[in-house]
């Protein structure tokens, strides 16, 4: 792990390189992981021999276990470093694909199958704001816009994840086979990467501020709990994390509802209905990879607001729109307005470098309990009123986020005497 830049000294151009093309395939990894799973979700089924009510609750396995990961991140951050804790975070989730696939169709079991389903959450929510804040960290040291690339590599890591399940199974390949083979490429692939990201990218705040030697691992630990609380004093933080909730539900709400609106509110076909999801997770992939260029003309807060604009447009469209041309378009503007406010959000919150794990943790801990709520909220409603008039919770939500978009506004943070002023 030599090749890693120092945080002793600047890093040069070739490792900022080197550093930003290894955070690529991390979030490419960690797409790959989640997306593995998911494609041989069938044969997990058939195997157990359990009904989709049951599947359900074994995917929210993962969402729980993220969630742990996200608690997880900051103390393990600070008490190992940035290159060995998204090493081990992405080896525990790969250990929790093999573990799930082995459990759920070689060996029956479900118990097993959910703990390996939950320690795949845990590595892939860890490495979530590890990766994040690595990312936010060397797109500041480049001078340019990198996070919604970062996490357009993320969106074709499930696209690679689901097409090589897809493969597997068409080729008849055991799935725990499948799953295990995954989950050695992805821990070797993540330890060979980790090794061009520097050890510690934030400089301790009490060395920074007294010049004395850096805190034990406990005293970081403990720190670090303390931080998660206090860190919510920040008003700016939390406009920042409605901006979250709302981007966050917007893709949610997508993933989970769109096709099932489109066939039974809209009339189309199940294949018509899966094709309108396809168009949507394309829009939002390049809003992701045409973002950074757009942040670094117009700023993140303008970038954020054209984009919750569109998805507003997008979603009165989709809901609104008795036309297959006009809800499909609502569809392409829905997954352009969810594009970058994820991606933005993550890196507006990781400005104080100081403290930036601690601050993306909170923010994702926002993103993914929208993953997790707003299916049973949408669905909930959907009982009542129906899908699409449902989905204007969406809608205000985007709208939330675009009142709360000067929250995204790039901030210098300096250490004072006192403290971190901004």
């Amino acid at each position: 792990m030599s090749t890693a830049p120092s945080r002793t000294r600047p890093p040069t151009a070739p490792e900022l390189r080197r550093w930003r093309n290894a955070v690529f395939v991390i979030f490419g990894l960690s797409g790959v992981l989640l997306a593995s799973f998911a494609a041989r979700l069938p044969a997990a089924r058939d195997a157990l021999n359990v009904t989709p009510g049951q599947i359900s609750l074994l995917i929210v396995c993962i969402s729980l276990g993220a969630i742990l990961g996200l608690v997880a991140a900051p103390p393990v951050a600070n008490a190992f470093g940035q290159r060995r804790g998204m090493a081990s975070a992405l080896t525990v989730g790969a250990v929790g694909l093999a573990l799930a696939g082995l459990g759920a169709t070689l060996w029956g079991n479900i118990p097993l199958t959910v703990v390996g389903l939950v320690l795949l959450g845990l590595g892939n929510g860890a490495v979530d704001v590890m990766m994040n804040v690595s990312g936010a960290t060397v797109e500041r040291r480049i001078g340019r816009t990198l996070l919604p690339f970062m996490h357009a590599c993320f969106s074709i890591g499930t696209v690679a994840g689901a097409a090589i399940g897809a493969g597997a199974a068409a080729a008849g390949i055991p799935t725990w086979l499948h799953l295990a083979v995954i989950a050695v490429g992805i821990a070797v692939t993540a330890i060979i990467a980790v090794r061009f990201v520097p050890d510690r990218i934030e400089e301790p705040r009490e060395q920074a501020s007294t010049g004395s030697s850096p805190l034990s691992r406990g005293e970081r630990f403990r720190r670090s709990a303390v931080e998660r609380v206090v860190v919510w004093r920040d008003l700016t933080l939390v406009m920042i994390g409605v901006v979250m909730l709302g981007m966050a539900f917007a893709e949610g709400s997508a993933n989970d509802w769109i096709a099932l609106a489109a066939v039974d509110d809209h009339g189309t076909t199940k294949a018509a209905g899966a094709l309108v999801l396809d168009v949507f997770l394309v829009a939002m992939t390049l809003g992701r990879i045409a973002g950074g260029p757009l942040v670094d003309r117009i700023g993140r807060v303008w970038a954020i607001r054209i984009t919750a604009g569109l998805g507003v447009i997008g979603l009165l469209m989709f809901i609104l729109g008795g036309s297959p041309v006009v809800f499909v378009i609502g569809a392409v503007l829905w997954g352009l307005g969810a594009s970058l406010g994820f991606p933005l959000g993550m890196s507006a919150a990781a400005d104080d470098e100081r403290n930036a794990t601690t601050r993306v943790a909170a923010v994702a801990m926002i993103g993914y309990l929208s993953f997790l709520g707003g299916p049973p909220v949408i669905g909930f409603l959907a009982d009542h009123v129906g899908i699409l008039h449902a989905l204007f919770v969406v809608l205000a939500l985007v709208v939330a986020a675009f009142f709360c978009a000067p929250a995204l506004g790039h901030r210098s943070y300096v250490q004072s005497e006192t403290g971190v002023q901004r």
